[in-house]
């Protein structure tokens, strides 16, 4: 059982109870390549397990006759190491918390390029692609740093620097050829299109416009494009809807592997890539998905609400995406990391058989979270918590670990609990002093970034922007130091990583409490832990 156009011939392939799509492949690559409809950059593993098999759902319901062409700007071995040698194909393993298994084989995707210039056969496809009237959408998987034009301390990073200097033809950056893409749609007839961030980050519509406009306005003020180009981009030919998406999907895992090994598949290898990608020819994920769309396309849309996809206003979208985000799973899932690699956990699942962690989470979803959150109508807050607690993060099937999870957590931090303490001191109902297990996660953070878990023992911290300037503001605390923690009091003022002043709030006090407590030492964070929750 071989992942190829050609492997799927066998018979082996139903006896064993996977799922095959039905549709001509061959006929929906020929009308795609002609008439393009879906460009999506970002080649990894949710765009495979989540938007491919979208638009599959519609193939097969006889609701289009076009596949999406993919793009990645980053990172290129996953084309040729992923896409290429599988014939874009890949294998969906749907891992449901009552113990069944999902087996789908997803063809949807009919072109696949690395977009830089030195594939200069790709980058011509791709002007070809943008520069056809029928292209509609342009969505994105690049994570939210992929969206970034400047550094922490707010200079222009030196990649698009080079690009608003030296302009189209030259871009160094995947944002500035994107523009020069959209340029060139621009000069064949300033057709319209929708650009939709599909990454889990909140208000992401406002980060592709950002930085798209950003970059054509530097290119307009230099003098490399014509005034009319920044307008096009800033006009209601295009589009930057808001989206929140929903959907674990982890690295490839082994049993996952092995367990398709036993089947008879063939291409179980994990590639690690130079980028440090990990992808294979399958991806694992979770059933649980939600995806919600602000409604606004200027060239028309696939029928994606066929396939489960909500399309609503940007009201709509924006308290579901704080929903999510900001109270009933990703403050979650981070107070798990973050706990996690204290305490020794190296499964996400593992960590809701603990009965103090349940607690923590439980505590933040229903008890501090849930008053402030504004229910957006088309999902239920409390039943969205529950079914975050209850199945999605106990999936035993779900092989996600909490040192992933932890990538990036200053990045996280003030969305995922600062909105939440901002709702509070704006409340005339709330009082800040009720809120115990967001800053016990704050405090639990910096101890994190200590690199030192709850035995005593030194651990890597998963990468993280800020972690360098957490860890100069802890020089010289350890396990047993009993000094004055004031060196702490500039980083618990930064509004970048808690989202507010920890001082200005009146939660300073407790967070630096809860930190001295957790560095007593070996032990203390789970005795700190036990204490707030217990």
């Amino acid at each position: 059982m071989k992942l190829s156009n050609e492997g799927l011939r066998s018979p082996e392939w139903k006896e064993k109870g996977y799922k095959l799509f039905d549709y001509d492949r061959n006929s929906i690559e020929k009308a795609t390549h002609k008439e393009p409809v879906w460009v999506h950059f970002g080649a990894g593993n949710i765009f495979r397990g989540f938007p491919a098999r979208l638009d599959q759902i519609l193939i097969e319901k006889g609701l289009t006759d076009k596949g999406i062409i993919v793009g990645e700007g980053f990172d290129y071995d996953i084309i040729t190491d992923i896409y290429d040698k599988y014939d874009r194909l890949t294998l969906l393993v749907t891992l449901k918390a009552n113990g069944s298994i999902d087996k789908e084989i997803v063809g949807s995707v009919t072109e696949a390029y690395p977009c830089d210039y030195q594939f200069a056969d790709a980058w011509k496809r791709f002007g070809e692609v943008f520069t056809s009237p029928s292209l509609q959408m342009v969505s994105f998987t690049i994570t939210e740093k992929g969206y970034a034009l400047k550094d922490p301390s707010g200079a222009f990073l030196k990649g698009y620097v080079h690009d608003f200097a030296e302009g189209p033809g030259k871009c160094s950056m995947f944002l500035s050829r994107l523009a020069e893409l959209l340029l060139m749609r621009y000069k064949a007839g300033a057709y319209p299109i929708a650009l939709v961030s599909m990454d889990n980050c909140s208000h992401n519509g406002e980060k592709v416009q950002a930085a798209i406009t950003t970059i054509a306005g530097e290119w307009c003020k230099a003098g490399l494009v014509e005034k009319g180009f920044e307008e096009y981009v800033n006009s209601s030919k295009v589009s930057y809807p808001w989206s929140m998406i929903d959907k674990i999907t982890p690295r490839p895992d082994k049993s996952v592997a092995s367990m398709l090994a036993a089947d008879g598949y063939e291409d179980t290898d994990t590639v690690v890539t130079d980028k440090h990608t990990y992808i294979a020819s399958f991806v694992n994920a979770e059933e649980c998905e939600y995806l919600v769309i602000e409604d606004s396309f200027p060239n028309g849309r696939p029928a994606l609400e066929n396939a489960g996809v909500y399309f609503t206003d940007r009201e709509t979208v924006n308290k579901v995406e704080k929903m999510k985000v900001c109270t009933c799973l990703n403050p979650l899932h981070t107070a798990l990391a973050v706990f996690g690699c204290l305490l020794g956990y190296t499964l996400i699942a593992d960590e809701m058989k603990d009965e103090d962690l349940v607690k923590l989470v439980k505590t933040i979803g229903y008890k501090e979270g849930l008053p402030v959150v504004v229910n957006p109508g088309i999902i239920n807050p409390e039943k969205f918590i529950d079914e975050v607690v209850n199945i999605r993060i106990p999936n035993p099937f779900m092989p996600d670990t909490p040192q992933r999870i932890a990538t990036d957590t200053s990045q996280k931090l003030p969305i995922r609990f600062g909105e939440t303490i901002k709702a509070y001191l704006a409340s005339d109902k709330l009082s800040i002093k009720d809120l115990k297990c967001i800053p016990l996660v704050y405090a639990a953070w910096l101890r994190y970034a200590m690199g030192i878990d709850d035995n005593g023992a030194a651990f890597e911290p998963s990468s993280d922007p800020l972690l360098p300037y957490a860890r100069e503001a802890l020089s010289g605390i350890g396990l047993g130091y009993e000094g004055s923690l004031d060196q702490l009091n500039g980083i618990l003022s930064n509004q970048k990583i808690f989202g507010v002043d920890l001082f200005e709030t009146g939660l300073a006090d407790m967070v630096l409490g809860y930190f001295k407590s957790m560095i007593e030492g070996p032990g203390a964070v789970r005795e700190t832990l036990h204490g707030v929750v217990g």
